[in-house]
């Protein structure tokens, strides 16, 4: 039986921004809440689950041409976000979901849906970064935070990511990776 890998398509966001989202978590995140390293920190366009391997080297080759197609304004923060909001799991920065974010994300689904079958979740689309995970024994409130700060940024890079998971906490490799 061949391993299979954690895979999620995501747009690359700068170091600047990584690490100011990151000092942003370390100070408001309350307790039972880990903040993300920040060269974890990214935009999740699809998460794709745990996949063989020959899906991961089919889905490498639809980067470039839906990057090409495929052009983004500055992308901007737009306020914290606890997902899911009922009982948070994670602590997010949310982004403006523009409609070019929207219609590239659409194109990324579209294209792992016809070459490996892929189907997205069923709940909207919210664009964020994770800065923070809550501990798996804690429970936290939504509680309101003092707003992130207000940044924007271009996304260089679309990415396919293999996440792995262990004992030193995740680490992400990139796999393949396309110029916006």
């Amino acid at each position: 039986m061949s391993q299979r890998l954690r895979l999620f398509v995501a747009l690359d966001v700068p170091a600047t921004v990584r690490a100011e989202l990151a000092a942003w978590c370390a100070r408001v995140a309350p307790p039972g809440v880990r903040p993300v390293p920040a060269d974890n920190l990214h935009l999740t366009l699809a998460f794709l689950g745990s996949r063989p391997p020959g899906e991961a080297r089919a889905v490498a080759p639809l980067l470039t041409p839906v990057a090409a197609t495929h052009a983004l304004p500055a992308l901007a923060t737009c306020g914290a976000l606890w997902l899911p909001p009922r009982r948070p799991g994670v602590l997010t920065v949310g982004l403006v979901a523009v409609d070019e974010l929207m219609t590239l994300r659409a194109a990324v689904v579209a294209a792992l849906a016809a070459t490996i079958g892929f189907e997205a979740e069923s709940r909207p689309y919210r664009p964020h970064v994770t800065v923070g995970r809550v501990a798996r024994a804690m429970r936290v409130s939504a509680i309101e935070l003092d707003p992130p700060p207000p940044l924007t940024f271009a996304a260089r890079a679309l990415t396919l990511y293999r996440s792995h998971t262990g004992a030193g906490g995740t680490r992400y490799e990139p796999l393949a990776r396309a110029a916006m």
